[in-house]
């Protein structure tokens, strides 16, 4: 799924009035997060002249100031798509929705969990000197529909949009997709919980607004001065509109579930009653010394369950910490780590295999560079494929477009391959590159994992890990000298 969204640029001043377009460019065009530039394209214009063509578009028609230029970010979920096709998603985009008007520069960013592309335009195009002028309701009707429809041609899931209002809707809208992707509270779900709370023991709407009140939460349009309903709480840097949460947590219906709920109507709801099964005892796997440490230190992390649901964003760095423990457990029992020695030789392990992983991607990038000029005629070829295939339906009008067809068409015979094959070999490359990627990050994070083990958990043994690991390089050449039988 890809979230849209859409930045303007201010002039800094008659001193230098493109001084934040020219910063957005040198930031999304950075090497260490394009794969050396790799993921770094434009349209109408040239990469490394970029900011120097749209600063002399801007002299040419007289308008070097007010808004510079726009910035679109494209944001995709964790694990759902490959930089490349990122890459190529975002391309289409920037021909669709810019067209032959505008210089753009994009960029696809893959030093995150969550690849992302970002597209800066200049405000002034090239071919008129009109400016661009986002007006409210663009994102709705332009910008995010053409996203989905790229989205669906990829396999990739979309954010619903309301079809009267264009408005979106769901769980899928930025705001929540937002909260999956960065944190590890659901807000939604404790808010009605405690609202929930609340109604049951309230006698009057009031009476329930007070409650709330005491729990930490600021409520805002309780007393009709506003629209909507909405309250925050602590920790929590904007409000939430009740009515966000469901048809239940509208002010009118929590109004009449104050009068129609209470305590001993939810206990006969919700009568608890035993359960009886039979269960089959397992015989408990021992734990060595370093993973009944990292167990203790789990279990009393574990006493924060008991605390009240509403005051979770108190204990977030504590809460931080027990995923990083549990982490690191599972690190340990997935490699079957029991001493430190153990772990000397699983990180000795991972690392060779992220440099054999960072060797094969860097071969799979050269070999694949030598084909630019098979995918360079490929691309020419993909522009004009429909025109081809109206041609090859009767019509005639498109005789231009499909003699230019053969042209390149035969020109790729020459160089020993059809489209197809080019298309298959493209492809072929791009998920050979991505699986190494994939391998190279894998080990790169459990690496991670082990070295805060280290540090963590050995202390003063540092030294002594030390010690072991680089015996084990020097055991691991040694036998590797020796010759094979």
């Amino acid at each position: 799924m890809a979230i849209s969204k859409i930045l303007h640029m201010k002039d800094c001043g008659s001193s230098f009035h493109g001084k934040h377009l020219k910063s957005a460019l040198e930031y999304i065009t950075v090497p260490e997060k394009t794969q050396n530039g790799r993921l770094v394209s434009a349209i109408n214009c040239q990469v490394d002249n970029a900011f120097e063509q749209m600063k002399e578009t801007k002299k040419k028609f007289n308008k070097t100031d007010k808004r510079q230029a726009y910035h679109i970010i494209l944001s995709f979920k964790e694990g759902e798509v490959s930089p490349d096709t990122v890459f190529e998603l975002t391309e289409r985009f920037v021909k669709e929705y810019l067209g032959n008007d505008y210089e753009a520069v994009f960029a696809v960013h893959d030093n995150t969990e969550h690849p992302h592309s970002h597209i800066v335009f200049n405000s002034v195009s090239f071919r008129d000197g009109k400016k661009y002028h986002y007006q409210k309701g663009d994102w709705e009707k332009y910008i995010q529909p053409i996203t989905n429809r790229l989205c669906k041609e990829y396999g990739l899931s979309t954010i619903e949009l309301d079809e009267e209002s264009g408005k979106r809707r769901g769980r899928d809208s930025y705001q929540e997709w937002n909260s999956y992707r960065d944190g590890k509270f659901v807000w939604s779900r404790m808010v009605a919980r405690d609202v929930d709370a609340c109604i049951i023991q309230a006698a009057s709407f009031e009476s329930f607004v007070s409650m709330l009140e005491n729990k930490g939460y600021e409520v805002k349009n309780a007393n009709g001065e506003g629209k909507y309903l909405a309250v925050k709480p602590q920790g929590m840097k904007r409000f939430v509109r009740l009515k966000s949460l469901g048809e239940e947590y509208t002010e009118e219906r929590i109004r009449q579930r104050i009068y129609e709920e209470n305590i001993s109507s939810y206990i006969k709801e919700n009568k608890p009653r035993i359960v009886y099964c039979r269960v089959r005892r397992y015989k408990r796997a021992k734990m060595s010394g370093l993973q009944k440490k990292y167990y203790a230190r789990l279990y009393r992390i574990g006493k924060l369950k008991k605390k009240a649901y509403s005051v979770a964003w108190k204990y977030k760095d504590e809460i931080k910490k027990m995923q990083k423990l549990q982490a690191q457990y599972q690190f340990l029992v997935r490699h079957d780590i029991h001493s430190v020695v153990d772990l000397a030789l699983v990180e000795d392990n991972l690392t060779n295999k992220r440099k054999e992983a960072s060797a094969m991607k860097s071969r799979i990038y050269r070999a694949n560079s030598k084909n630019k000029e098979l995918y360079d005629i490929a691309n020419a070829m993909d522009e004009l494929l429909e025109c081809e295939n109206s041609y090859r339906n009767g019509d005639v009008f498109f005789e231009d477009e499909h003699n230019r067809w053969l042209l390149l068409e035969s020109r790729l015979k020459e160089l020993g391959y059809s489209y197809d094959e080019v298309k298959a070999l493209k492809e072929h490359y791009r998920s050979e590159g991505a699986k190494l990627k994939s391998l190279e990050q894998e080990a790169s994070k459990e690496l991670k994992l082990a070295e805060s083990i280290r540090k963590d958990f050995v202390g003063a043994d540092g030294q002594e890990v030390e010690r072991q690991q680089e015996e084990v390089k020097e055991q691991n050449m040694e036998h590797e000298k020796q010759p094979r039988r």
